[in-house]
């Protein structure tokens, strides 16, 4: 179990992410995920004062075909030093995805955004 969860966790200059899109109802998860074809490459960090960090996706395998898009995709963002720096410090981080089907911008709570700041060195 080590060897294979290992490379889901961070290694001090990135944050890891398993990316699970959810919809109930069979038929609608398969309309929606056809319409999110690469929402895996649209999603990311922007941490205030430095560029947005994309999501490096699915690096074990392709997770997509012309139909659809898998409801699961793990994701890593890879930090600038600049950026791990910020984040340490305290800068506001948001969260967000480009998609043209699903666009959202989230700011990441203080205490979330504290522990997720442990992760980094």
């Amino acid at each position: 179990e080590i060897d294979a969860y290992s490379p889901l966790m961070p290694d001090g200059s990135n944050w890891k992410a398993t990316m699970m899109i959810e919809y109930p109802h069979v038929e609608r998860r398969k309309v929606a995920l056809g319409k999110l074809i690469g929402i895996e490459d649209k999603v990311y960090v922007e941490v205030e004062g430095q560029p947005r960090i994309f999501a490096i996706a699915d690096e074990d395998l392709d997770r997509e075909n012309d139909e659809k898009t898998s409801a699961v995709h793990f994701l890593r963002f890879e930090f600038s030093e600049a950026a791990r720096k910020c984040i340490k410090d305290g800068v506001p981080v948001a969260i967000g995805c480009t998609h043209p089907n699903y666009a959202v911008h989230q700011a990441i709570a203080a205490e979330p955004l504290l522990s997720l700041s442990a992760d980094l060195r």
